[in-house]
């Protein structure tokens, strides 16, 4: 097993070592003394790995109930939020209970939000089952759900009391899923890790998993120090959000449907190159196509452009975006809405 230890606020480890959800029940009795669980999942996790967390848990006294809703970004909205506030109450979760997210980073985030709200905070602890969950959305305490207006536009930072990561999980994911986390993990070596990068332009989606562990012990590691220098997204985390701006607008175009979230990030991540470092263009699409990831969108920029208006990254009349100059270096940019508009229409 390895430990990264997140010195946030509210400080917590997390564990990542292979098999480690059929232990989570001994790992998550460590965080807390109740011994009454709320796990929140989807209907596709609950299928996979629902009877196996329940078991751990009940084998380590927690009493547990299960509430799945339907898989996707869809699902990430006030309704379902509600539904689980009422499911909570239903089994009269308290505040010193704890709520288990099993996973991918839909789960985290609504689950994460409702702990932070839900009687004005409960602990929660992430078991993310996708790679983007393990190695991105599951650390940092960046929680939210989407409303009509925009993606995680309604939110709150709520850091969790743990996270357990099961590389052993992701074998069920199917490509296209895989796919999507792994726009996140070139993200990371585009911003922060010219090694990381360098060793993913060495493989493919086919024979990623030799290096999985690797990839998400450091990518969970990059996470940790940009956290722990800015929690609260103000300044250098902003680099997180490389591909972003453009990847949460391109999500938009499609109503959330049939485009993921990595998708978005790695068209995001080529249009803001191409515009502003050509000279990376080609290296960056080569390893996306690699892994199986589009590089360019049919949305007109047009279209596009309004979504980034009511971004949450917006200040004021200002935006902020990212810039990656060289490949493990970025740099934070600060432009009124309306130049960033004229410039990306150009």
């Amino acid at each position: 097993m390895k430990k990264i230890s997140i010195k946030t606020s509210s400080p917590y480890e997390v564990l990542i070592e292979r098999g480690s959800i059929e232990k989570c029940g001994e790992y998550v009795s460590s965080v807390t003394k109740s011994r009454k669980a709320a796990i929140i999942t989807d209907d596709i996790v609950e299928r996979l790995y629902a009877d196996t967390v329940v078991k751990s848990l009940e084998g380590n006294g927690f009493e547990c109930s299960v509430f799945a809703f339907p898989n996707g970004e869809q699902s990430k909205n006030l309704s379902v939020l509600g539904q689980i506030f009422h499911f909570l109450c239903e089994n009269n979760i308290t505040r010193s209970d704890i709520l288990i997210a099993l996973g991918g980073g839909v789960v985290g985030d609504i689950t994460g939000f409702a702990a932070a709200c839900f009687l004005r905070g409960v602990d929660f602890v992430q078991i993310p089952t996708t790679l983007l969950a393990q190695v991105d959305s599951s650390v940092g305490g960046k929680t939210a759900v989407d409303i009509p207006d925009g993606k995680n536009l309604v939110g709150a930072f709520k850091q969790p009391a743990l996270v357990i990561c099961d590389s052993d999980t992701l074998k069920t994911l199917t490509p296209d899923i895989l796919s999507c986390g792994m726009a996140e993990v070139i993200k990371y070596g585009m911003i922060r890790d010219r090694k990381l990068f360098e060793m993913l332009e060495r493989h493919n989606l086919g024979n990623v998993d030799e290096i999985m562990d690797e990839i998400v012990y450091t990518c969970i590691d990059i996470k940790r120090d940009v956290v722990e220098n800015d929690e609260f997204d103000k300044g250098e985390r902003m680099i997180l959000n490389f591909g972003h701006t453009l990847g949460h607008a391109i999500e938009g175009w499609h109503n959330y449907t049939d485009y993921t979230h990595g998708m978005g990030v790695a068209v995001g991540m080529c249009l803001i190159t191409d515009k502003f470092a050509p000279n990376l263009s080609e290296r960056l699409k080569k390893c996306l196509i690699a892994y199986e990831l589009p590089t360019d969108t049919e949305a007109p920029m047009r279209e596009l452009l309004p979504y980034c208006s009511k971004d949450k990254k917006r200040e004021s009349g200002n935006i902020s975006y990212i810039v990656c100059g060289t490949v493990g270096k970025a740099e934070i940019r600060k432009t009124s809405v309306s130049e960033f508009e004229r410039i990306m229409g150009e």
